[in-house]
Order: structure tokens, then sequence, then C-alpha cells
């Protein structure tokens, strides 16, 4: 069992000092192949998808213990180091452009895997991303996406989004064995150390008459939508006008309907792109939500217009509610609690090395007496 605990800091900027990396890809290559060799590639994947053990084990390999990097760079040196070694196990995509890059990792990966899994993988990939950018509307824009598989076509994603306004982070954890629906409480855990008093999840089970008309309203005549992309209302007793599905002006003093207001952060601008991507979906007449979401083009404005237009016309109840559940620490890279050690991270290396070598050639004691300190260290 894992020790974990709460910290809440903010985010600091920075980088990876360049000489870190590198004894991060070393010592994190090694202790990943020690866990893979002893307890076998769904454990690690299973790790993974815990927040507290990846905050853990991006401290132990030397990156600061509060700081938001430590997930980026993590993955970035395992992919380094793992993607090197013979384990079964492949990380793809990453930063920024790196994200973009994991279909055709997944595509050229060196498994023996069924053209059918590979699909499976490269959609679940498509699927993880968009949903925490389209479904999962808190204010977080994703710019880390790490899929990790082994060779039986097992997966997991960590992702991480930024917000610019309240400079936290959010992470998001997947885990192939516990989906069983892509738009319906997908995920592993989601952590954050602040929380949104308006987020629009549409993978809770507590939505699921919002997206059941959602798909009602697509697979009808679209052309009746058009008029709830217009609608001005009026907030308050002073008549100030507000803005709700369509986009503010002048014009809109005129207006003089009322409904009730969502949040400020639901205020969108539906334009002719955003009503030719509904005419398409109407044409694929999509059999449930997750046929819905997954259609090209299909985007955050889109989504949330639907929403809105099934509350506006039948009253749908929407269910705001952050789903964070975890807390994870935040802050900078510099030296707390301690500086790293390179001598003794280079120690524990050749350490686990020799361990696992010596496992390989029958002799397991060593890798058990790690097993053993690692046990006694969270008891």
């Amino acid at each position: 069992m894992f020790k974990s605990g709460i910290a809440n800091l903010p985010l600091h900027g920075g980088s990876c000092p360049r000489w870190l990396f590198p004894i991060m890809k070393k010592l994190g290559g090694a202790i990943s192949g020690a866990l893979i060799y002893e307890y076998g590639q769904q454990e690690f994947l299973k790790r993974l998808a815990d927040p507290y053990w990846l905050q853990s084990f991006g401290s132990v390999i030397g990156f600061d213990w509060h700081s938001s990097g430590l997930t980026t760079t993590t993955l970035g040196a395992l992919k380094e180091s793992i993607n090197n070694q013979n384990l079964g196990i492949k990380i793809a995509g990453g930063k920024g452009n790196e994200s973009k890059k994991v279909l055709e990792e997944i595509e050229n990966s060196v498994f023996n895997l069924s053209e059918n899994k590979v699909e499976k993988l490269k959609y679940s990939s498509r699927m993880s991303a968009k949903v925490d950018n389209c479904l999962m509307q808190d204010g977080y824009q994703l710019y880390h996406h790490s899929f990790v598989f082994d060779e039986k076509g097992n997966w997991v994603v960590v992702q991480q989004g930024m917000n610019s306004e309240n400079k936290y982070a959010r992470r998001y954890h997947w885990l192939s064995g516990t989906v069983s629906d892509f738009v319906e409480e997908p995920h592993n855990a989601i952590c954050c150390d602040s929380r949104n008093n308006s987020t629009l999840d549409l993978t809770s089970r507590d939505n699921y008459k919002v997206k059941k008309i959602s798909v009602d309203l697509v697979n009808d005549d679209i052309n009746n939508l058009n008029k709830y992309f217009n609608i001005r209302i009026r907030s308050d007793k002073n008549n100030s006008i507000q803005k709700t599905i369509y986009e503010f002006d002048e014009n809109a003093k005129n207006q003089t309907k009322i409904f009730t207001m969502a949040p400020k952060h639901t205020i969108i601008y539906m334009d002719k792109r955003n009503i030719e991507t509904l005419k398409k979906a109407h044409e694929f007449q999509p059999q449930n939500y997750e046929e819905l979401v997954s259609i090209k083009g299909i985007g955050a404005k889109t989504i949330r217009s639907l929403a809105l237009v099934s509350e506006l016309i039948y009253g749908t109840e929407i269910n705001w509610k952050d789903p964070v559940k975890y807390s994870f620490a935040h802050g900078g890279k510099d030296g707390i609690p301690y500086p790293v050690d390179r001598k003794l991270m280079d120690d524990n290396t050749e350490i686990l090395r020799n361990a696992i070598k010596d496992a390989k050639l029958g002799n397991k004691e060593k890798l058990s007496a790690i097993g053993r300190l690692g046990r006694l260290y969270v008891s």
C-alpha cells in the first residue's frame, strides 16, 4: 500500500536542469526495469495510473516533489529510457508537439499487435484527449499527452492541462482495465490543487439526461436548433443584457426573452463552421453519446451548446460539480526539500541494474531485498 498526502502550492515556471535529466533517465529506467521484471507490465501500468505513485516516483528519481513539471519531465525521461529497453512497454507522446506523434508511434511499435488492437489503441488515445478537452470543461487546456501501452494492448494515459488564469495544472489518469465507457466517468483519477465551482463535467453519470438529449437533438431536424443559437437574455432587474449561446453584440439590447443564466464560462459563439459540423453529425446519425463525441469536428463549443440547449428546451438540470478527488504537489524547481544527491542516484541506479542482472541469472536475493526495503519504507 502506498502512503499519500496533500500539498497545495501554485505553479512556477522554468525547466528541468540539463544535468538532472540524464540522471532521471538512468535511475527511472532502472527502477522501472526492476518493477516490471518483478511484478509485470500490467502492474507498472497500474502504478502509472495512480497519481500519488507517479508523484512519488518523479520525486525519487530527482525532480522536486512540489513541481507541476514533474509530470512532463518524469514521463519524458521514462520515454527515453524505457523505449530503449526490451521491457514490453512503449511510451508514446509527451509535451506539446510530441503529443501529436502518438498515433504514428503506436503504429510503429515493434510489438506484434493485430491491426484491430492497433486501431483500438489509436482510438483510446484520441478519445481520452478529446474527452478531457471537450467533455471535461474545467478551464484547463491540455498541453501534455502520454500514452503508455504494453505488448498485449493494455494502456494508460497520463495527460495534463494548465489554467493560465489561476496558474494551476490539472492531471488526468486513465487505465484501460477500468474504462468501460469513454464518456461516462472513465478516469482512474483527476488531480489538481484547485477546484472550480462551475465545471461542466459531461462524463458525470448525473448528466446522463443531458447527453441523451444532445444525441436526440443532433439526430432530429438540425434546423430546429438555429433559433436557440441566437438567444439573448435579460439577467437582472436593471434589464442589462448578457450573452449566452451566441456572441453578445449591440443588437441584443432589443431582446427581452428571459432564461436562467448558466455559469459565466459557458458563454460561447456558434459560427457557421460549428453549424456545418452539426449538420454532418446529423447525417451520421450517432447511436449514442460516444459516437457523437468521436465525430471529427465536434468540439467543446458544439458539445457545450447542445448541453445548454437541452437545458433551455427540456429544463434538464446540468451538474456543474468539479470531479477532482485528488490533490498533488505543485511549485518550482528550487531544491526543496533538499538538493539532488547525484552520487546517491548513480549508486542506486547501479544497485538496481545489478539486481536485475543477477535476478535474470537466477539469483533473486538482491531484488527481493529491494522489495522488502520498499515495503518497509511505506509500512
